[in-house]
């Protein structure tokens, strides 16, 4: 990325911009470069860990759609990339939505010219606001399927279980919820990933297996559970290695 639109500190690390260089993107300042690179000296396989992360997005997805879901919510999208949740589920009505606005700029652009999909500019630890400006994007009487991808490792518990909650209860029976989440992988090093995050835009609110778990209360978890992203349905055998088992994701669906 060459300059920064108009309000946007390219001297301030962007969690969404410093994920776009753990995939490699180039939709990113020198400031978030060198913040994910103090990241990749604390925990170095960041980069693995992202595009398992992706990958499991997609296989998601796929079983969204195989089990009739027709809308879908992607908060805390982040910068477009390749594999994108419309591009797994081009049946699907797919809203993303995020509150940074390179996010959104770059978002719109990339959609300009698709059919049945919004970018929404809006922050999800105001859910009752959020809820409000989906309504009119999406059907909240049939099933929806909300995607947090690692984001809610960034929202802190008094507001994340609120906008968990609040998600759900706005949603019809039918509807999933979808989590990828990071865990405290390597106790030793972890203040100093936090050190880094903190003077980014999002500081981190790590969580153990039973914490991340309490998000589904109210869900009816899929088949395997709360697992490691690579072991979460796979497709072929995982390349990776168990270097990347820095988090946990899981798909549940409303009764």
């Amino acid at each position: 990325m060459d300059s920064a639109p108009e309000g946007v500190d390219p001297n301030v690390p962007n969690v969404a911009r410093m994920y776009d260089y753990y995939l490699d993107g180039k939709d990113n300042f020198a400031a978030d470069r060198a913040a994910a690179e103090q990241i990749l000296k604390v925990f170095p396989n960041t980069k693995e860990a992202a595009r398992a992360n992706r990958a499991f997005l997609q296989r998601a997805v796929r079983h969204l759609v195989d089990s009739g879901v027709r809308q879908i919510i992607d908060l805390g999208a982040g910068l477009p990339t390749q594999g994108n949740t419309h591009e797994i589920a081009p049946e699907a009505r797919v809203v993303y939505v995020d509150y940074d606005s390179v996010v959104c700029v770059h978002g719109r652009a990339l959609l300009a010219r698709t059919d049945n999909v919004d970018f929404l500019q809006a922050d999800i630890r105001e859910v009752d606001l959020l809820l409000d400006k989906l309504g009119a994007l999406v059907d909240f009487d049939q099933p929806v399927a909300f995607l947090m991808l690692a984001i809610l490792h960034f929202i802190p518990d008094e507001q994340a279980h609120p906008i968990v909650a609040g998600l759900r209860e706005a949603s019809a029976p039918g509807s999933h919820l979808v989590i990828s989440h990071a865990i405290d992988a390597r106790p030793d090093t972890t203040p100093q990933a936090h050190q880094v995050y903190n003077q980014a835009t999002a500081a981190l609110s790590l969580r153990t297996d039973k914490e991340i778990l309490s998000f589904f209360d109210g869900y009816e978890l899929v088949d395997p559970g709360l697992v490691f992203p690579q072991d979460w349905r796979p497709t072929e055998p995982p390349a990776l290695t168990s270097g990347t088992d820095v988090g946990y994701v899981g798909v549940a669906r409303k009764p």
